[in-house]
């Protein structure tokens, strides 16, 4: 059954039999067309494995991290936007499926219907199409590239860091990775990167003068966190008595561009309705959106405007539920929040355990954050290495469900980190250095370990915020008008 979203998207409420009487032969249908796509190689080969790998297990993926297409996008031939489904079962989930190359596959689809806006860097990560994204530049830089055909598109200062970003389109003829090296050759100290997009990690999202950021709030409660994701439905009834204080989205109303992932990790971190309770319920929520339903939304210039908004407002724990390749630009930014006492958390990602490390959660000094289930084994998807610092509920949880009453199951990292987040925001309203490394400490401490002794790679320190994990189940039974998925 399909409806539409508050943002107008298609939504199939599948089950088990719908997912594989509708949902498989679309993504069959969809992998035979990459098949023939003049741009063939193994990563849409491994697509078509992937594809059948998930039918012969009789398995779904549900509210998924990086598997899911971001906001905006075009659907997939012959399907809706978004399609809920049933929840996975791990055990069944066949070993070594290329979760990485399904999340490329539906990359692919955005670089071939958006090729008037997004291209390849040459990792073959999508980027906005000719920007280059500098930070801070000398005036000397800026006019000597501006002589070599470099136009200046967009200028913001970034008062929370002490910062400014200029993003120039690169000159017409040449290539946008050349155009980053002669940059680079004209000033080798110049922090500059492509404008890189960074994909929601479990979602189905720049500032300006005229966003819709409070001015800093003097009455704020001793709690506070902040998140960077996409939109909110402030109107669910599990956020509708929480304080938000918005950013993004140049002034537009707040519920004009809510996400199903950024009301569902909303929810996770403070969310407050009878049976269901976030992880922080009612503290005040700073919530920047770097989405704002475009198609090339979550660029590494609003991230980064997103994190100098909540340097501003001195929140002390910001979550990034958001994943993509390194960025000089952004690990900058991140470095200056750490270095000045925020703490930063992050999804480690969903595309599987060899894959290569996704970021902001591999940068020295973030708290990178993995799932486990019920049974407390880690997710087969969740990414593994010296980026995990710790563990939490990151499926058989329920969230809130953007445009309804009710609430959805959910699964990935992403759900994961805010509950590690909103266990240090409760100790760590503002940032500070020595706080902060006491809040991580006690954290450490209250962690269960699990696997191998001490800190492994898989668990990092332990398991945290078992406790908080509201399951489906629960919510259901609690109000008969809610429906999961």
């Amino acid at each position: 059954m399909s409806r539409l979203s508050a943002s107008g998207a298609e939504v199939m409420e599948c089950s088990d039999n719908a997912w594989r009487a509708d949902f498989l032969p679309g993504l069959r249908r969809y992998a035979e067309t990459m098949g023939t796509a003049p741009r063939r190689n193994a990563r849409l080969a491994a697509l078509r494995v992937a594809v059948a790998a998930v039918a012969l297990a009789g398995t779904a993926i549900a509210a998924h991290a990086q598997l899911r297409v971001p906001g905006g996008l075009p659907r997939l031939p012959g399907l809706p936007d978004v399609v809920r489904a049933p929840p996975l079962n791990p055990d069944a989930w066949p070993g070594g499926v290329p979760l990485q190359e399904l999340r490329r596959g539906l990359a692919e689809d955005l670089l071939r219907r958006h090729a008037g806006e997004v291209e390849r860097d040459p990792r073959g990560e999508p980027i906005v199409r000719a920007e280059l994204v500098l930070l801070s530049p000398s005036g000397v830089t800026l006019d000597a590239a501006r002589n070599q055909g470099y136009v200046v598109l967009r200028e913001d200062v970034l008062e929370g860091l002490g910062e400014r970003t200029v993003v120039l389109r690169a000159p017409r003829g040449g290539s946008t990775a050349e155009a980053l090296r002669r940059l680079q050759a004209l000033d080798p100290k110049l922090e500059v990167d492509f404008n890189h997009l960074y994909l929601p990690g479990g979602e189905v999202g720049v500032r300006d003068a005229g966003d819709r950021a409070a001015s800093s709030v003097a009455s704020a409660p001793l709690r506070r966190v902040g998140l960077v994701d996409g939109g909110i439905d402030a109107g669910h009834p599990a956020l509708a008595r929480i304080t938000i204080v918005s950013f993004g989205c140049h002034g537009a109303a707040e519920a004009a561009f809510a996400s199903p992932h950024g009301t569902a990790v909303a929810s996770l971190l403070v969310g407050a309705d009878g049976t269901f309770q976030g992880i922080a319920p009612e503290a005040t929520l700073f919530a920047a959106d770097v989405y704002c339903g475009r198609a090339v939304g979550g660029s590494v210039e609003a991230v980064v405007a997103a994190f100098a908004w909540l340097a501003r407002e001195r929140i002390g724990v910001v979550n990034v539920s958001l994943v993509g390749p390194p960025n000089r630009v952004l690990e900058r930014a991140v470095r200056t929040l750490l270095e000045r006492g925020h703490v930063v958390v992050a999804a480690v990602g969903n595309d599987g355990p060899a894959a290569p490390p996704l970021y902001p959660a591999s940068y020295p000094g973030v708290i990178g954050v993995s799932g486990v289930n019920t049974e407390r084994r880690v997710l087969p998807e969740a990414a593994q290495g010296q980026q995990v610092m710790f563990t939490a509920p990151g499926a058989d949880l329920a969230a809130a469900r953007s445009g309804a009453r009710g609430y959805v199951a959910v699964r990935g990292t992403s759900f994961a980190a805010p509950l590690v987040a909103g266990l240090l925001a409760q100790s760590l309203p503002e940032p500070d250095r020595a706080a902060a490394a006491r809040a991580l400490q006690s954290l450490v401490e209250m962690a269960v370990d699990l696997g191998a002794p001490g800190r492994d790679p898989v668990f990092g320190h332990g398991l945290v915020g078992e406790w908080a994990r509201i399951e489906p189940a629960r919510v259901h039974a609690a109000s008969s008008d809610r429906v999961l998925h």
